[in-house]
């Protein structure tokens, strides 16, 4: 009996190291940020020396990408390691309309989040920042796995406060701040609220493995900076650019804090951190800079659909390295999973891989051989080098054929000597075009009809 009892007692121990051991998940996403604006991709004019300290103390994953050129789906393949478009998840969920359309206007009840399948391993888990996976109360974040919101559920929010209960400001502009449920009313700038708050909740719930979820609205539209951000950035002519470098600069310090934040916990050695973009830059609605690359959200050209891309795990993975094959933020989801101890092998089909092989430099195998998209009538394949590529802007979403049979009109770039997508090879290589063509449509026949149309006007 005795026997017994300390064989128990050793495996609880066991169990409890065990849980001890597994890292904190920190997933921070930027909204709109473009390619070029951080340090470690070349921008002089806005410093962002916390980001770049990730960079200096992780792996740069040089060819990151997103599954989908838009806010919404973005996050829908990320919290679900899957193709988005394999749920129907295809563009925004839009604006405010029928309690009935509410209702199924988000991310499928259908779907297991890793949220969800964190709280189960045990995890503390977090949001902060913004949602856009659905308004209606099923869709919250509080029923999708989350102990602990604070943030706005819409795609876009002003970052100072409304001043007075004027009506005829536009929705995002109405739609509340929440803590869980409830509207917050105190606050000076969305941005440094919300770096507080994921600061604030690393302090209090350090003793346990948790996951925290920050997703900032910065840098998307509204330009709404601080007065001291706007002098920081006054040699900045143009003034859109200096709204935006204060807003990039004001989430740079947001980032700040959580850092220092871990730093005083002592646990950031033991913490998984990522940092994207949900998508490219839209360069002409918030001055944003995509650097060399192609176009920008709403297309499937690189600049669009390829972001920075950052990973930290200091003791698990290599410091100040970066990593030269394709990765999606699919593998987000398999990658935390997979940290903290959760068999993902029921979960399929499963789009995503767990990174940490690949980045640690065990495995010499590429995470992926072919990476897709699909947004309308826009398409993209990547496999290898070659990209075919089926792009244009965000009208093209409102076509009738929002699955495509054909894939008329696209174009073959070899990315390792054209990043930029400026020479179009496909006549030089008609065997590659015939077989990324028959791949892609493979993929598409896997898919769901979007369950909801792509949004009539620009949103942006």
């Amino acid at each position: 009996m005795r026997f017994q009892f300390l064989a128990c007692a050793l495996m609880a121990l066991s169990s409890l190291a065990s849980a001890a051991d597994r890292p904190n998940i920190v997933i921070i996403v930027a909204d709109d940020l473009g390619y070029g604006d951080i340090g470690v991709h070349g921008c002089r004019d806005i410093p962002t020396p916390h980001i770049d300290s990730l960079a200096a103390n992780g792996v740069r994953c040089t060819d990151g990408y997103v599954s989908g050129p838009y806010c919404s789906p973005t996050r829908a393949g990320l919290l679900t390691g899957r193709y988005q478009q394999r749920f129907g998840h295809e563009f925004n969920p839009g604006g405010q309309r029928t309690a009935v359309e509410n209702d199924r206007l988000g991310l499928p009840l259908s779907q297991k989040t890793l949220p969800q399948l964190l709280k189960s391993a045990g995890y503390e888990t977090a949001m902060v920042g913004k949602w856009h996976l659905g308004s209606s109360e099923a869709m919250h974040p509080l029923s999708r796995g989350f102990d602990s919101f604070i943030g706005f559920l819409g795609g876009a929010h002003p970052y100072i406060k409304p001043r007075g209960r004027n009506t005829t400001q536009p929705a995002n502009a109405r739609q509340p701040i929440l803590l869980g449920r409830e509207p917050l009313d105190q606050y000076e700038y969305l941005t440094d609220l919300f770096g507080a708050r994921a600061a604030d909740f690393i302090r209090r719930k350090h003793d346990k493995p948790f996951f925290l979820y920050l997703t900032f609205n910065a840098v998307h539209t509204p330009m709404h900076a601080t007065p001291a951000k706007l002098a920081q950035f006054a040699h900045i002519k143009d003034e859109k650019r200096r709204s935006y470098a204060a807003m990039l600069s004001s989430m740079d310090d947001a980032i700040g804090a959580v850092l220092t934040a871990l730093g005083d916990a002592k646990i950031e050695d033991n913490t998984l951190i990522f940092f994207i973009s949900d998508n490219g830059g839209p360069e002409q609605a918030n001055a944003s800079d995509n650097g060399p690359l192609l176009g920008g959200k709403a297309t499937t050209w690189e600049g669009g659909i390829r972001v920075p891309f950052i990973v930290q795990w200091k003791g698990r993975l290599p410091v100040g390295t970066t990593y030269n094959r394709p990765v999606i933020q699919l593998d987000i989801f398999t990658t935390a999973l997979t940290a903290a101890e959760v068999d993902v092998r029921d979960i399929q089909p499963l789009d995503g891989v767990d990174l940490v092989p690949h980045l640690s430099g065990k495995s010499s195998a590429t995470p992926h051989d072919t990476l897709y998209w699909r947004f309308g009538r826009q398409m993209a394949i990547r496999q290898g080098d070659w990209k075919l590529v089926r792009a244009g802007n965000i009208r093209d979403v409102d076509d009738d054929d929002a699955t495509p049979d054909a894939i008329g009109g696209a174009m073959l770039f070899n990315l390792s000597i054209d990043a930029g997508e400026q020479r179009n090879v496909a006549d030089q290589n008609p065997e590659i075009v015939k077989r990324l063509t028959q791949a892609w449509h493979d993929w598409n026949k896997q898919l769901a009809e979007p369950l909801w149309e792509a949004p009539k006007r620009r949103q942006q």
